[in-house]
């Protein structure tokens, strides 16, 4: 019977991809204390919705400024070292912030630069830490990889962190961030036991200024057919997803009547959903094809969005937010491991950061537009304008799916890669390299 340590990280994985588990999972319990205790810092020193909403907002306006920087730097530079700066770099910002609460002089204009500089530091961070696991694992233990990545992320950012960062918060307002400054500390300490890991190789590529490397890496993307159309679906998807999710307090509280522990109970189920389904990965990715996975990921999205808008009763709504962190977590997985897949080595930071500039550009937009419907129409039309443009799209990428699960990769210089068929059945029809 294999031990637990074989199950959360197999053996062929390798020691160094340990290394980046543990870091990962530590800077992620870091993440989630904060997750709780920053809003509950800034309504202690302010009153101002504005204010309160800022301090969100500082989590995105990082990456709309700097992510296209962040990821030209990661293909240029040794993507551990750079990890490794900027998670350091987020340390001493919050130590700082601890030493202005401990002396009581933080104010709420000290704490949003503190959440921009902190969250500065994150986009260069994850910009170069998410090219990490594809130069340590081979690409048929990308999704496995993935998936134990996605794990910490659950369990670490979204149940375990958020109570804790409440509770030390109650203790006293410096407790959450100092546990948060150790965290991180330790996520560099660990990171750096990985191996070296060697700048790549850009071949093909003149020398230039960064703006040249954005561009370089704009143009590939453009010219690639199947992850332009899967960054698309992740742009489209998060605008449709954010639209009803930046009203949900409101509609759980008020339309539901759950109050506001049904209301934390209910992301609480999401949570759980996605454990599952970061569970039943390995079995689904031996079994499934991917290019199902993916259309049966994305039509559950749908109709999550249907059965939201139609429902007043909190049971249904908990099971389809079961449901939600089900599927959404197999998504990510998939979405995520077939971008490595089919992304060329030296460009993999680029290619990340365009995804994740998608990623908050459309979630920045679709709370905008979903507060509008809300104040409109009433609660429930975000979910109906989720329901439409989540269908819509759907029915116009999903032959071209079939295209991105089959997609062969593409080396920098527009020839394909030297690749031979998996022979394992879950590989969804995607050609591995030797």
């Amino acid at each position: 019977m294999p031990s637990l340590g074989e199950i959360i990280a197999p053996r062929r994985l390798g020691t160094d991809f340990r290394w980046l588990l543990a870091s990962s999972w530590t800077s992620n319990l870091g993440d989630g204390i904060a997750l709780a205790a920053a809003p509950l810092l800034i309504a202690s020193l302010t009153s101002s919705p504005f204010l309160v909403a800022a301090g969100a907002m500082m989590q995105f306006l990082p990456w709309l400024l700097f992510g296209l920087l962040a990821g030209a730097v990661a293909d240029h530079h040794d993507r551990r070292r750079l990890v490794m700066l900027a998670n350091g770099l987020r340390a001493v910002v919050v130590l700082a912030l601890v030493v202005f609460l401990v002396t009581g002089q933080a104010t709420v204009w000290l704490v949003l630069a503190t959440a921009f500089l902190y969250g500065t530091a994150e986009v260069f961070a994850d910009s170069a830490g998410s090219t990490l696991l594809p130069m340590l694992v081979k690409p048929a233990d990308l999704g496995i990889g993935n998936a134990r990545m996605q794990a910490g992320y659950l369990v670490a950012n979204q149940l375990a962190g958020p109570p804790l960062g409440a509770f030390l918060f109650a203790l006293g307002s410096f407790w959450p961030f100092l546990l948060q400054v150790i965290c991180v500390s330790l996520a560099v300490l660990l990171i750096s036991r990985i191996a070296r890991t060697p700048v790549p190789d850009q071949p093909g590529s003149a020398p230039g200024t960064k703006v040249h490397a954005i561009r370089e890496g704009l143009r590939w993307l453009r010219h690639n057919a199947p992850v332009r159309t899967l960054v698309i679906i992740i742009l489209v998807f998060n605008v449709t997803w954010a639209a009803p999710w930046g009203v949900l307090v409101l509609y759980a509280t008020e339309h539901l009547g759950m109050g506001p522990v049904g209301y934390g109970a209910l992301t609480t189920a999401s949570a759980l959903g996605g454990l599952v389904g970061i569970a039943s990965f390995g079995w689904l990715e031996k079994h499934v094809s991917f290019s199902t996975l993916m259309r049966v990921c994305l039509s559950l999205e749908v109709l999550m969005h249907l059965g939201f808008a139609l429902t007043t009763s909190p049971p249904v709504a908990f099971v389809i937010m079961f449901g939600f962190g089900v599927y959404a977590f197999v998504w990510g997985t998939i979405s995520t491991t077939v971008r490595q897949r089919l992304v060329p080595m030296e460009l993999q930071g680029r290619i990340a950061s365009v995804n994740m500039v998608g990623v908050f550009g459309g979630l920045v937009i679709g709370q905008f537009i979903g507060g509008i419907l809300a104040q409109l129409f009433g609660l429930t039309a975000p979910w109906w304008f989720a329901f439409a443009g989540s269908a819509i799209t759907l029915l116009l990428v999903w032959r071209s799916i079939s295209h991105i699960a089959a997609a062969k990769p593409v080396l920098g210089d527009g020839t394909e890669g030297d690749v031979r068929p998996s022979q394992e059945p879950g590989a969804g029809g995607m050609p591995l390299p030797d």
